[in-house]
């Protein structure tokens, strides 16, 4: 066996996750799909935004939507703690927040550690969901909700809130 083989044998496709908790629920995101997380600060309401768009916020000169997860995914919405943060997402159809209960960790998980999302999901529209990542031993692991973040707003959804923004700054 030569050693070419024996390194492609041993190396696995890790992907690199951003992980938050919404709810009770712990969530992953492709960190490249990430810009940079903030904590909760000034969000401006905006009249007539769909129910789960939380308002605007001025990040660096860039008026950008914030959209309430637990909202988007059909939860209760609760206050804003010292735990909340912002993820900014940089899509290719724009940059959106979105309101979390809390970041977790960045973390690798290998991807023979994703199954396929189930045809039934509790709580969360199965659009939106890559797969589910097995963390832990199999006895006493958990369980991360992979998230496509480019499928959480249609392309309809991103245009009205970024015609929102235009019409904002």
């Amino acid at each position: 066996m030569n050693v070419e083989t024996t390194i492609s044998s041993t190396t696995e496709s890790l992907l690199q996750l951003v992980t938050f908790k919404v709810a009770e629920e712990e969530y992953g995101v492709d960190i490249l799909s990430v810009q940079e997380i903030i904590r909760h600060t000034g969000i401006t309401k905006v009249p007539s935004a769909p129910a789960f768009v939380e308002g605007i916020l001025n990040l660096r000169g860039k008026v950008i939507p914030i959209v309430d997860m637990r909202k988007r995914f059909g939860l209760v919405s609760k206050e804003p703690d010292p735990q909340t943060r912002i993820v900014v997402f940089a899509l290719e159809s724009g940059v959106i927040g979105c309101l979390v209960d809390s970041v977790s960790e960045v973390l690798r998980l290998p991807a023979s550690m994703v199954d396929a999302a189930p045809a039934v999901v509790s709580g969360v529209d199965s659009k939106y969901i890559r797969g589910v990542g097995r963390l832990g031993s199999e006895r006493d692991g958990r369980l991360l909700i992979l998230l496509d973040s480019g499928q959480m707003l249609t392309v309809e959804e991103m245009d009205a809130l970024h015609g929102q923004d235009a019409t904002a700054q």
